[in-house]
């Protein structure tokens, strides 16, 4: 019978080892900055920027004296890459050789966004082999077209090349895409040795299990087609081999590791206020966030405007181990305001004294960090009385 862990201590093994207690655990700086990526896996990359963008807010959210020109630098000094995990996102470049068996099912035919035209990816490649790194910008072959879904073919091309390995991206310009061939990019000094099934599963669940302390097969092959048999072969034998175990929380059984598990047994800090992406790693699988924290979440981005309930990028709201509510914000650049269209308390919370001076703190913080020198709130929810933090 697996060992049982009550819903309490399962949240807060989750957010121990998501790192979500304290923004010193991995020191200060961009040394940080890249323990935290290292420490997660991926960070996901996402091109809204109605407030700070996701892999920001994310890494902002673990790494004390975070600044967005880390990534910057670590991209260019080869520390890390972008490529796919379920997503596009930041990779840590030690774990290069991982991505490789996608990078190949693509080159020999896989189908990810786009058909291949040949034609225009030879012209793609020779252009940069020649010129050096180039972006989409620099390829004047867009379409006359003015529907929206409508690309130019060379984009499409460097969004092929890029994901079947050909290009990297060693660094970006306004959150646009730079690409040059990988040979000038990838430093010498990385594995390149293509992992077998074997060796990526146990990639894939070890660093599930270092980054969330538990989880069950589905999510560690959330959108990653294909792996499902090949990771549960892989999980029975890290079983025997004890390197995994199993726990059940409330009527769901997970598979962690003995050293998480030891883990469970301790104490851990007191979660302070989180402001968190929608894209967190944290929260990004919603039917987990859901089991472990009764909180169903949903991006209403993607929801028509007249069906919204919450606002067009609600971020969820953490407070001891519990998710609590949601913020739907906007960062007004020129005016230097931080617009809380619509701060929401669940109903189920209790008293909201408590979650005010935490959260009156975290928001000046998440002011700043969004450029911002004053909060304007627009709406409330779940508030006795509409606070007022300038």
């Amino acid at each position: 019978m697996p060992e049982k862990l009550s819903s309490d201590i399962a949240r807060k093994l989750v957010l121990d080892h998501q790192r979500l207690n304290s923004r010193g655990d991995f020191g200060r700086g961009i040394n940080a900055t890249l323990k935290a990526i290292e420490h997660l896996g991926y960070v996901q990359l996402d091109t809204l920027s109605v407030v700070e963008r996701a892999h920001l807010h994310t890494l902002w959210n673990r790494v004390d004296g975070f600044r967005p020109d880390h990534i910057d630098k670590l991209q260019r000094s080869g520390k890390i890459f972008e490529h796919w995990a379920h997503a596009l996102a930041l990779l840590p470049m030690r774990d290069y050789r991982f991505s490789l068996p996608m990078m190949h099912r693509i080159a020999s035919g896989e189908k990810h966004w786009y058909p291949k035209n040949k034609k225009v990816s030879k012209y793609v490649l020779d252009r940069i082999r020649n010129e050096g790194a180039l972006s989409a910008k620099d390829f004047d072959d867009k379409p006359a077209s003015k529907e929206m879904w409508v690309r130019a073919p060379s984009k499409n091309a460097l969004e092929q090349l890029f994901i079947e390995g050909k290009l990297m991206v060693p660094y970006r310009n306004n959150f646009h895409k730079v690409y040059d061939l990988t040979e000038r990019v990838l430093p010498d000094s990385v594995d390149t040795t293509v992992p077998n099934e074997d060796e990526l599963c146990r990639h894939l669940i070890i660093s599930f299990m270092r980054a969330h302390g538990f989880g069950q097969l589905k999510e560690i092959a959330y959108l990653r087609k294909g792996m499902g048999p090949v990771l549960r072969k892989t999980a029975k034998d890290m079983e025997e081999e004890g390197l995994l175990c199993e726990v059940a929380v409330n009527d769901s059984t997970y598979l962690t590791t003995p050293a998480n598990l030891e883990r469970a047994a301790s104490s851990f800090p007191r979660s302070s206020f989180r402001i968190l992406s929608p894209f967190d790693n944290a929260i990004i699988q919603r039917n987990r966030i859901n089991e472990l924290y009764k909180f169903d979440y949903q991006m209403e981005c993607y929801v028509k405007k007249d069906n919204r309930k919450y606002g067009y990028f609600c971020l969820p709201l953490l407070h001891q181990n519990k998710l609590v509510g949601r913020l739907d914000a906007k960062a007004d650049r020129k005016s230097g305001t931080l617009q809380l269209l619509h701060l929401q308390l669940d109903e189920r919370v209790g008293k909201a004294e408590t979650i005010l001076r935490s959260m009156r703190a975290e928001l000046k913080r998440y002011m700043e960090f969004n450029k911002c020198t004053e909060i304007e709130i627009q709406r409330c929810t779940g508030f006795d009385v509409k606070p007022n933090w300038n």
